[in-house]
This record gives C-alpha cells, sequence and structure tokens, in this order.
C-alpha cells in the first residue's frame, strides 16, 4: 500500500512534446481535458493521482474531417493495450470488447472513450478530439471480487505494483508510436493490430472502414452491415455513470 499511496505525490516522465495537467484525486480527467481542449493544444495530458484507478485523458488535434479523425480512438486503445501488455504478467489474457472495454483474463479493468466538439461538422476537421482512459489498478474492497466475479483489477491480475504512474507514461509513448505507425505505414497497419486485440471467432473476417465502423462479416452469411463507431463512443459501454468508475 505504501508505493500504491506514493502515486498520490509522483509526477509523470514523459515524453517530449507532453504538457502535464495534474490533478487532485477527486478530479475527473476526462471532463477535464473537454475543457481545456480549445486552449490546451496537442498532446496535453491530464492525470488524476490516485492509487486505486489509472485515469488520465489526452489532447488531439486531427487534420482529417472528424467522420475519419475517430479512428484516432483506435490509436488511443492500441497504446492503452500495449501499455499493459508491457507490464503484464507473461502470457496473460487480454483483449478488447469491441470498440473500448478492456478485459484481462476474461475480467472487465476499465476502457477507453473519445469526446469531441458538440456539433462538431462531420465534413470538416473538428477543433479538438480527447481520448481517456480508466484501469482499476486495485478493488476497494474484500467482497469485490467474488460478488463482481465478471470484474477484475490488475492487482488481481498479477500485475503487483505496476500503478498509475507507469501505466500513464507507457501510453504516452506508445501512443506517439501509434501515431507514428498510422502516418508511415497507414491507417490499415494500425486497425490490422487492433482488431488482434479483439476475441477471435471462427469463420468470420473483421475490418475497419475509413469512418472506423466496424464490419463482422461470417463467412457464407449474407453481406453484414457496419456497426457505428461514432454511436457506441456516445455512451462507453464499461462505464458506470452513477460511480464514475468502471464497471463491476
Amino acid at each position: 500500500m505504501v508505493s500504491r499511496l506514493a502515486d498520490l505525490e509522483q509526477t509523470l516522465d514523459l515524453p517530449p512534446g507532453y504538457t502535464l495537467v495534474a490533478l487532485r484525486e477527486l478530479g475527473d480527467a476526462f471532463a477535464h481535458g473537454c475543457e481545456i481542449a480549445a486552449n490546451s493544444g496537442a498532446a496535453t495530458l491530464v492525470w488524476v493521482r490516485r492509487y486505486d484507478l489509472v485515469e488520465f485523458a489526452v489532447v488531439l488535434e486531427p487534420d482529417e474531417p472528424l467522420r475519419q479523425a475517430r479512428r484516432a480512438f483506435y490509436a488511443g486503445m492500441s497504446a492503452l493495450m500495449d501499455a499493459l501488455a508491457v507490464n503484464a504478467p507473461p502470457e496473460k489474457p487480454m483483449n478488447i470488447d469491441w470498440p473500448d472495454a478492456v478485459r484481462i483474463d476474461a475480467g472487465l479493468v476499465g476502457g477507453g472513450r473519445l469526446a469531441w466538439p458538440e456539433n462538431a461538422d462531420e465534413d470538416a476537421p473538428p477543433e479538438w478530439l480527447v481520448f481517456g482512459a480508466m484501469i482499476r489498478t486495485v478493488t476497494m474492497s474484500e467482497t469485490e471480487a467474488g460478488v463482481h466475479p465478471l470484474a477484475s483489477a490488475l492487482e488481481e491480475e498479477g500485475f503487483g505494483e505496476i500503478g498509475a504512474v507507469e501505466v500513464t507514461e507507457s501510453f504516452a509513448r506508445h501512443l506517439m508510436v501509434a501515431f507514428d505507425r498510422w502516418q508511415t505505414d497507414g491507417f490499415a497497419s494500425l486497425a490490422h493490430q487492433y482488431l488482434t486485440l479483439l476475441p477471435r471467432e471462427g469463420k468470420t473476417s473483421r475490418r475497419i472502414e475509413d469512418n472506423g465502423d466496424l464490419v463482422v462479416q461470417r463467412i457464407g452469411a449474407e453481406k453484414a452491415g457496419p456497426q457505428s463507431l461514432a454511436k457506441v463512443l456516445a455512451k462507453p459501454s464499461w462505464l458506470d455513470f452513477a460511480s464514475g468508475g468502471p464497471q463491476l
């Protein structure tokens, strides 16, 4: 517990280019990121000092129309999963429930979310995007694991003392790698990486459309329609709006 509480005193060692905004324990990184996004500039990272959750949000300034710019969400999720993977026990199963929920060994630990300006034009670059994430590091009571068997936390999954500082710093580095990969190799390369993080399904093919929608096509079945990314991002599947944290 001592090392966990130390997260409340530490700051982050971020790569060059980032601007850190640190909030006290009761802050809301995602809400604050959205509030300051118009004036703060790209790569502003809002981080909440707390030991029970990894909680941060980063401001993005895309140059694509909004309908395509939302694909930045996949870069954020891929970076989040990479940040967890480098700190995970060997061969620990991790996957994403499309598009936003993170599971470790089938237990829900949190997820990501994306915001853009209200009433933004789908055919014009948005003034900003904000990618936010929240990952449960520890359970807050001894009964949660038994009462809520579908929920989990990094500590329960064998991550040891890895906490908010390590995961957030790692995310910042991996996000830069994800966007560099997108710019260098095209979005298809990033999309392929993200799709490997979804649970495997037999006799299906999956692809991400230019607007971020997901198409899951079963072999031999009629042509499948797309699943709207914009629609599902409006209500994060993993978030408990009452508590403000990951669902139990």
